[in-house]
Parts: C-alpha cells; structure tokens; sequence
C-alpha cells in the first residue's frame, strides 16, 4: 500500500467521525503546491549527477507551511505528498500556528561527500528560494538531512533575501539554533510513553522497553526511558540489536556506537537478536523508532507488547493497525508521538523570530507542557467517543484544519 493510501485511510476515519462534507475532505487533501526540480552538481570527479528534488505544500490554513528535508534513495512524489499530509494533521494535534509540508531530494547521503552534499544543498536552495522562508515555509532536517545542512540553506537563502535565521530550523546552536532541538523527538517520544504508562496505571519504574532504532530519536528515547528507571530491554539498528532481559546498559550503548560512527555492531553486552526478532521480543512497551511500515500484516500477531508507542512516521501499518485493535493492543500514533520536533522548531523560529534565545530548561519545559496538553486531549478525546488514540489524534488535527480553513474562507 503506498503511503499516502495509508494517510487516507487513516484521514477518512477521522472525517467520518466529524461529519466532514465531501467537499471539505476534498479540499484538505488537496495539496497547496507540488514542486519538482532539477538538480545538477559536479561531483568531486568532475563527473555532472543530476538529482530529483521535491517539496511539496500541503496546507497553510493554520499558519506557515511546516516540514523538513529528507536525503534517502527512495524519495518520490507520493511520500513527500503523504509525509506533508501528516505534518498538517501534526502540527495541528500539537497546536501550534504551522501548516505542512516536506521536501526530498532522491539520492543516498552515504556515497557522497559533504562537499558534494553541500552542492546539492545549495542548489536546491537556489532552485525553490522564491517558495519558502520564515511567514511561508520553514524547513527542518529529517532523514539523512543535518544540522549542518539546515546552516547551508539559511546561509544559501540569505544570499538572495538577506539575514534571515527563521527560514530554517533544526541548526547547529552556533548558528542561530537552539539548544534541546537534537534532542526533542525523542525526549516528546519518552515523556508521552510515560503518560500513556500513567493514564492506564502502569508502574513505570521497571517497565521494559524494545526500540527498534538507535538513531537520534533512538539514543534520546531510550536516555529519557532510562533516567525514568524503565528497563531497556532491548535495541536495534540497521546492522541489528541486542538483548538482554535484565536491561541493557544504554550509556555503554551510546559510548559503543559514538566509537563506532553510530553502529551498533560489536556490541557485548547482550545476546544479538534481528530487527524482526526484536519486534517480536516480549516486553512492554514496543517503540518503532526508524522506518515506516515495519509492523504489518504478515508480522503482527507475534508482537507480545500491549503497548506500540510510534516514533517513527507509518511504522504500523493499516492492516497490522486492525489487528492490534482487535488483540486490543493500544497504539500510540506517530502524529502525537514524534511532534516534540517540529515542536522544538516552532521555539526556534519564534526565537529567531525575536532575536533572543531561550535556555535549555525553558525548551524543555515548553515541549512537556505542549505536548502533554495535547496528549490529554487526545486521550480526553479517545475515552468519550470510544475511538483508537489515532481516530482521535487525526480527529483532534484535521478537526483544527477544518475549522481554520471555514474561519479563513475559501474565497
């Protein structure tokens, strides 16, 4: 099923349950701007490579587009299309004044260099500079994309439009971001597994957790978990994970793969197990925290947690999402879950915005009332129509959407 089959499924439901009219279901699917361009580089050869480029501006009735930039092998029109989808319906459960959008550039980070990958950077800027910045579209890093390319673009931008920090978020604290941004995905990840554990009267020290994904979302998941005294059981990266029923140790983890460039592999401290053994491991809670769509229909039925807590954008996938309904499974949803990103960049751009920066504390402290309020409504929300967590995640998000775009007008 193509991602933004899945997005739809998931819209349709929320819809239904607000009485939404065909055609306002209509008009907020239908995406603002669709941008495709060329992008030639020289590369360190002297060879000419020509890339793909995309952004894609979903729906701006609630404020500036929002959304990052990916660098993956696989990027095409119709996932920036479903990734900008949900960066509307998140940015709204959270409440904040942003619309969504995304943006991709089809190629694979790992065989270039970063001179090459500062090219191609540069020339995306130089190719959509006229669609974006701080009041229309602010992008942010995502897969394969840094904080170091977030500098580049801002740095590109203001060649053609002057100094101008807040058409872009995610940068290096040196320039002009903000401290807490690396870490607030997973840290949004970590606080609202600790409310969802609290909502349902779990005890939370102890609890143990499998997280599959050890990238950034992954290590600050899993640090957050860890100082709240849960029990890492388990961890997977790309190369595969580790196991350990009595917890493993997730600062040797860290110190292991920051040796390492960030892999996993060697580790001792465990007994190795594969991203699909980990998926199926027997813990309680489960946090997909890398790719989409690994949890699906073939694969379900052995997942023992009673708790998926989606880190990452579309781990679950509809038909394994039925599935847990039915095993009565609860699944947190990845436009709740992993919004302590755009979240953090909302802090950015407003502080950009006003020229003074905030300390880590407040960041912090921001992020956890936001999204803790929005957690409760969603719950709130969940219990009194009798709805999955993602119904009313969606409902909360395209229910905002909706009633901006009436309140705007259409005219």
């Amino acid at each position: 099923m193509r991602a933004r089959d899945t997005s739809r499924i998931y819209f349709d439901r929320a819809a239904d349950e607000l009485d939404l009219s065909d055609s306002m279901r209509q008009l907020l699917l239908t995406a603002k701007r669709e941008v495709q361009v060329q992008i030639p580089i020289e590369r360190d050869s002297g060879e000419v490579a020509t890339f793909i480029g995309y952004r894609v501006q979903h729906n701006d009735a609630r404020g500036p587009l929002k959304g990052g930039l990916r660098y993956h092998p696989h990027v095409d029109l119709d996932e920036v299309r479903s990734l900008a989808a949900l960066m509307t319906w998140k940015t709204a459960v959270v409440n904040i004044p942003y619309g969504g959008a995304k943006g991709g550039v089809a190629l694979d980070p790992a065989q270039f260099s970063t001179r090459e990958l500062e090219r191609v950077t540069r020339r995306f800027v130089d190719a959509i500079h006229d669609l974006f910045g701080p009041d229309v579209d602010i992008p942010a890093p995502d897969m394969g994309t840094t904080a170091d390319m977030m500098a580049w673009i801002m740095n590109q931008y203001g060649k053609y439009h002057g100094f101008s920090p807040a058409c872009v978020t995610g940068k290096p604290v040196d320039y002009h971001g903000i401290p807490g941004r690396e870490e607030a995905t997973g840290r949004g990840v970590g606080s609202l597994t600790l409310k969802l554990l609290s909502r349902l009267g779990r005890k939370i020290p102890g609890t143990r957790i499998a997280i599959q994904g050890f990238g950034n979302v992954g290590t600050h998941t899993a640090k957050f978990l860890t100082d709240a005294e849960c029990r890492i059981v388990a961890v997977s990266d790309a190369g595969g994970g580790f196991h350990r029923e009595a917890g493993l140790d997730v600062l040797d983890l860290l110190r292991h793969a920051r040796a390492r460039g960030g892999r996993l592999t060697g580790f001792t401290g465990g007994d190795t197990l594969s991203n699909a053994e980990l998926l199926a491991v027997d813990c309680d809670v489960l946090i997909p925290a890398a790719l989409g769509g690994v949890l699906t229909q073939e694969n379900a039925a052995s997942v023992k947690a009673p708790l998926i807590v989606e880190a990452a954008n579309a781990p679950v996938t509809p038909e394994a999402d039925a599935i847990f309904d039915t095993k009565g499974v609860i699944v947190a949803p990845d436009i709740l879950v992993n919004a302590g990103g755009v979240t953090a960049s909302w802090f950015e751009w407003v502080q950009n915005r006003q020229h003074y920066q905030w300390g880590l504390n407040r960041v912090r402290q921001e992020l956890d009332r936001i999204l803790g309020e929005a957690f409760e409504q969603v719950w709130q929300l969940a219990q009194s129509r009798n709805v999955s967590l993602r119904t009313a995640a969606y409902m909360v998000g395209v229910g905002r959407v909706a009633r901006a775009t009436v309140l705007g007008g259409t005219t």
